[in-house]
């Protein structure tokens, strides 16, 4: 199982480089550089790229929107040369908020739009002369749409790889189908062992119904914070105001997807009670609504027998990859919580 997390560079980039750095020596395998409407992740990856030696550099991740699918693709290429071949290309939909809102571009056809990119991206790294005709992606731009000057060309580079691994963050039925069909991994968010199937079990089924087997199996990332060790139970609590944030507040009332998958999880009055408080700005209610039977649930905080039964809850529900939270107030807390995690693992 490979352990993944997401950098944090809330306290200074070189700062968070220099932790990942550490983690790498204590085990991690995958680091996640966000975007969202922060600061782009590319550049971010390419400085982890010259200063680690081991450690998977993903973006998650980057909205299929701002930029040109040729774009991704060269972007992808260009972080796997400066890493030696480290690069996980992680991309997704955002959400109307963002990409409206940040971007003020149309938030139009998510799904159609990721498959286009995915097929757009593999044919950049064979290095093939670019031609595709999709639904939302005419390369090159016909006439009438543009000059018609424009002609087929290839990358002029030659990638490290010929196919980098791709990852989607998706969440609802149609997204989930596409990535179980065509993607190298799956990094679904709200994730809860004993609930993922009921959630998406039918759309994962459908997808990989269609899935070439040469592509391998699909990775599956989730996890939740660590902290090993006893008496740490309090620190369950720690994500409240994420998950309050997500429940509650993230995306417009009527189409929140983790609110729906909150509900789908058995909470449903519980989800309509978080989003009520934390949209009336009664943010503490809305946290302090949280069963905390999701959040033990949802964690691996604890006693290592406690960690090992969560683990073994994870790999039941098809989870072959961690993606998590240190818990820790020092970065030497945190790098321990990373050795001693990858020794459960292992073990």
């Amino acid at each position: 199982m490979r352990i993944s997390t997401l950098l944090n560079y809330a306290a200074g980039f070189k700062e968070a480089a220099a932790e990942v750095r550490e983690l790498e020596q204590a085990g991690l395998d995958v680091v996640w550089v966000p975007e969202a409407y922060a600061y782009d992740a590319p550049s971010a990856m390419g400085y982890l790229a010259a200063v680690t030696e081991r450690v998977v550099i993903a973006s998650g991740i980057l909205p299929v929107y701002t930029r040109t699918p040729s774009l991704i693709a060269m972007t992808a290429a260009g972080i796997d040369e400066l890493s030696g071949g480290r690069c996980l290309l992680g991309i997704g939909a955002s959400g109307p908020q963002v990409i409206e809102g940040f971007h003020g571009l149309a938030y139009d056809a998510p799904v159609g739009r990721i498959r286009e990119v995915i097929e757009i991206c593999r044919k950049v790294w064979r290095r093939e002369r670019l031609v595709h005709e999709g639904k939302h992606y005419q390369v090159p731009l016909a006439a009438g749409r543009g000059t018609g000057l424009g002609k087929p060309l290839q990358l002029i580079n030659h990638p490290v790889r010929a196919e980098i691994p791709i990852c989607v963050a998706s969440l609802a039925g149609d997204s989930v189908a596409l990535t179980a069909e065509l993607a190298d991994a799956w990094l679904p968010a709200m994730y809860l062992a004993e609930g993922a199937k009921g959630v998406w079990g039918t759309a994962l089924a459908r997808g990989l119904a269609k899935r070439d087997p040469a592509r391998g199996p699909l990775e599956v990332f989730a996890g939740g914070p660590v902290a090993i060790g006893d008496g740490l139970e309090a620190l369950r609590n720690a994500p409240r105001s994420q998950v309050a944030l997500y429940v509650g507040g993230m995306g417009a009332k009527s189409k929140n997807f983790y609110n729906q998958i909150f509900a789908q999880y058995g909470y449903a009055a519980e989800a309509e009670q978080i989003q009520d408080l934390y949209l009336a700005g009664k943010k503490r209610e809305a946290e302090a609504a949280i069963p905390q039977a999701f959040l033990d649930a949802s964690s691996l905080i604890g006693p290592e027998s406690f960690v090992r039964e969560r683990l073994a809850a994870l790999r039941e529900s098809g989870v072959t990859a961690l993606n998590v939270t240190f818990m820790g107030r020092t970065r030497e807390e945190r790098v321990r919580a990373c050795a001693k995690l990858r020794e459960l693992v292992d073990g």
